[in-house]
């Protein structure tokens, strides 16, 4: 609306100087007078008409320029190589971390016992000397002593250290969740009852790992 209004002023202005120029070319033998009030009349309408047309300059200068289509799809096509490029590098990065995860998982699963055989080792290197040593020894006691301690020593090693504990002795209470019966008796006895342990049952924490396999005392039959 503004902008209407100031080009209407501006063509009132240009109308005005031109009727003022006429008026100069019409009065051959007029007055010096004459000739000077047109003369000042003319700059003045000249002026006005230059400061319309500096104004329309600067309006046309001041506005946005309106980006032609081509640019709006160079623009678009430079913002999707990008996300594009984005993607690309995180899928990347995931990948890595995928295998990296997957080599970290296979490792711990190979190499998970190595603390238990490097202290397997030891007891392995002294049941080795006590084969040696029974090679030469005269008394089977000894020999025999020599085996137990090594046992011993492995059965102490694996019970403080990694919580491994031995179960199953006579007279202890059946346990089917801990106990592998292979054969019964009957006897006086209220429930059943552990006979004899052939094969000892171990845990690991509070996990069975091993039943033991055992003789079973059950009640006789009334």
């Amino acid at each position: 609306m503004e902008e209407k209004e100031e080009e209407k002023e501006c063509e009132e202005t240009q109308e005005s100087a031109q009727n003022s120029d006429k008026t100069q070319e019409n009065s051959e033998n007029g007055e010096n007078s004459a000739q000077t009030g047109a003369d000042e009349s003319s700059a003045q309408a000249s002026d006005p008409a230059a400061s319309c047309a500096s104004s329309a300059e600067s309006q046309e200068s001041g506005e946005a320029k309106e980006p032609t289509p081509e640019e709006k799809i160079a623009a678009l096509e430079k913002e999707n190589a990008d996300l594009k490029d984005q993607l690309l590098r995180r899928a990347a990065d995931f990948d890595n971390y995928r295998k990296r995860t997957i080599k970290e998982k296979q490792d711990a699963y190979d190499y998970a016992n190595t603390a238990l055989l490097q202290d397997l080792l030891d007891s392995l290197d002294n049941l080795e000397r006590a084969v040696d040593a029974a090679q030469k020894a005269d008394d089977p006691k000894a020999i025999a002593d020599g085996v137990k301690m090594v046992g011993s020593s492995m059965v102490q090693m694996l019970e403080t250290k990694y919580n491994l504990t031995a179960f199953g002795q006579a007279g202890e209470d059946f346990n089917p969740d801990m106990h592998e019966a292979i054969g019964s008796v009957q006897d006086d006895v209220e429930k059943p009852v552990l006979k004899e342990v052939y094969l000892k049952g171990y845990k690991l924490k509070d996990r069975v790992i091993r039943n033991a396999k055992v003789m079973v005392t059950m009640p006789k039959d009334k």
